[in-house]
């Protein structure tokens, strides 16, 4: 069991997004990733990269699925799963940091992968040790 989960059900989260992926619309980079978000209720929420002639309107996979699951009710993301084509497991960008930073917690599970289903197990805190929280002694 690798921090609460078993090998199965990381693997069939790496086989969720494998299948997500299919739908990144990735016209521009030809980058697709695919992100499930298990909310602490157990609920699945799918995200995909979608890309846009404006670079800057592109929105990534993992905040596409975090904001799913918000739309769908979650308060805390208790697995986060984002995969893509790529050498290495894929990690999020610093603006999916920070979202990702909002709705974790100590418990939250993040698993990072490539195609080839190599993976690494992360906290938020291995992903983002010094997020942004308004009001907070580590803000800016």
């Amino acid at each position: 069991m690798k921090k609460g989960l078993t090998e199965s059900e990381i693997q069939t989260c790496l086989d969720q997004c494998i299948q997500i992926r299919k739908n990144a619309y990735a016209k521009y980079s030809g980058f697709s990733v695919g992100a499930l978000v298990i909310d602490e209720a157990g609920r699945e929420f799918a995200g995909v990269n979608v890309e846009n002639a404006s670079y800057g309107l592109t929105v990534c996979a993992e905040r596409n699925a975090i904001s799913a699951a918000v739309a769908g009710g979650m308060k805390r993301i208790r697995v986060l799963c984002a995969l893509a084509d790529t050498p290495v497991p894929v990690v999020p960008c610093g603006a999916c940091r920070q979202v990702i930073a909002e709705f974790s917690d100590k418990d939250t599970i993040l698993i990072l992968a490539n195609t080839k289903r190599d993976y690494k197990i992360l906290s938020p805190e291995d992903l983002m040790p010094l997020p942004f929280a308004l009001g907070s002694e580590t803000a800016g």
